[in-house]
């Protein structure tokens, strides 16, 4: 019996050392979790023996458990380093349209030759599907599918407005024989100029120019300065009407302008068109490339009846000056970067100043993290004694909340494997003192005569 007991102290201790062996192989694998080697007596005995007197059988592995403690946060330079702090496994397939999950800390991921986000292995990282705000429309295991990032550029936007404000010098003469002799080409027919880039409906860039005349002044009532704007695109010149797309009446050497008026003080009181102007249909003259040929641009100089504002023109004895000229439309973007969130929105940002939200990371939570199955490359997959794994977003309930460009350590602890594997040594070298001393009783037994 003795020997028995002696080669289970064995076994036991074999079983400690490979675990603890196994931890310190892998104290630089990303995600990993460490595992504990449990063991339990072995005590048999039946209802008539004596059990005061019954001595053990011996010592059992009754588990390898692994211990999901928190590993630490290691910062790299991918995007698309991920890691979880807190609770919660990335949810991973090894094909688009597989349906077999794996489950892993490991965030080791990058992009494969079709843009999906993938593993070492290639296993496809799963995501919630979501709405142009971000929000997600499903967070079940079930309707989520591999992150893909888009190769197609950034929409573009057409230009349908223009802010202007701007200071005109108060001093300026007024130009002789103006507006009918205005000519875009001679700047002695107009006092100033400036330009804007603004785009058509395919993204393609075009160069709007604003042209002001100053008038002579008005005596009133009431009492005004005022100046004439026209424009071109492209150095061709385009009409400006009201939004009801009416002249405005004022000819300017053969196309319709605007005027603006400020008072004796520079303050910019009126226009002509009153509801405001912009720019009559650019046409297939201007926009040949096949774009949108209605697009009209609103030229909005921020007028306020109510007294001066900030926002709106002056007319100072100052320099022309522009102090805001923007506009609204946007170019053709290029993807950029990626960015990834706290609560795992996956945002794509493109050269146009846009950004777009592609898929939410998902995370699955067990009830029993112990009871899943490893099935090695860090991955674990679901059992009876894990119970069913549970989808959510990042940051929401007892979900973790995911860190990019970073990668969780290793939970193991070097220091104490070490200890643990000398105390393992040491207990393989006593049983195996144990074996010796049962040999040598055997052997004086065996020697009496």
């Amino acid at each position: 019996m003795s020997f028995n007991i002696a080669l289970s102290g064995l076994n036991a201790a074999q079983k400690d050392l490979d675990v603890t062996s196994n931890n310190i192989a892998n104290v630089s694998t990303v995600g990993f979790k460490e595992s504990r080697a449990e063991f339990v007596d072995v005590y048999a005995a039946s209802l008539l023996a004596a059990g005061k007197t019954k001595v053990g059988d011996g010592v059992l592995t009754s588990d390898v458990a692994q211990q999901f403690s928190q590993g630490s946060i290691q910062f790299t330079n991918n995007a698309l380093d991920l890691a979880i702090t807190g609770n919660g496994f990335f949810a991973v397939v090894p094909d688009i349209d597989s349906l077999e999950f794996s489950y892993t800390r490991a965030g080791q991921f990058k992009l494969n030759n079709d843009n999906f986000i993938v593993n070492s292995a290639g296993e496809h990282l799963l995501g919630f599907p979501v709405n142009p705000d971000g929000s997600s429309s499903s967070v079940s295991l079930s309707t989520s599918e591999p992150i893909r990032i888009p190769t197609a550029s950034g929409a573009p936007a057409q230009t349908s407005e223009v802010d202007v404000r701007m200071n005109l010098p108060a001093g300026d003469a007024v130009i002789t024989g103006s507006p009918g002799n205005f000519d875009l080409t001679d700047p002695l027919t107009f006092n100033h100029s400036t330009s804007v880039t603004v785009f058509d409906s395919l993204g393609d860039s075009h160069i709007m120019t604003y042209y002001f005349i100053k008038e002579a002044p008005v005596a009133g009532p009431p009492a005004s300065n005022p100046w004439l704007v026209t424009a071109a695109v492209d150095n061709q010149r385009v009409d400006l009407v009201d939004p009801a797309n009416a002249a405005t009446g004022i000819d300017i050497n053969g196309f319709d302008g605007a005027r603006l008026n400020f008072s004796p003080g520079g303050d910019f009181f009126s226009q002509v068109p009153a509801a405001g102007f912009q720019t009559a249909a650019l046409g297939a003259g201007i926009l040949t490339n096949g774009s949108d040929d209605t697009q009209q641009i609103v030229i909005d100089f921020n007028l306020d009846t109510a007294g001066a504002n900030p926002n709106e023109p002056t007319q100072f004895a100052s320099n022309f000056e522009v102090t805001s000229l923007e506009q609204d439309g946007l170019p053709v973007g290029r993807l950029t970067g990626l960015d990834i969130g706290p609560d795992g929105l996956v945002m794509a940002t493109y050269s146009n100043g846009t950004s777009q939200p592609l898929s939410r990371v998902a995370l699955v939570n067990f009830a029993n993290n112990q009871g899943l199955t490893q099935v090695g490359n860090t991955n674990w997959k679901e059992s009876i004694l894990s119970g069913e794994g549970l989808a959510g977003e990042a940051g929401a309930g007892t979900y973790g909340t995911i860190n990019a460009s970073a990668l969780e350590s290793s939970n193991v602890n070097l220091t104490s494997e070490l200890i643990d594997l000398i105390s393992a040594q040491r207990n393989f070298q006593a049983n195996s003192r144990s074996l010796e001393v049962d040999n040598q009783l055997n052997q004086t037994i065996l020697q009496i005569r």
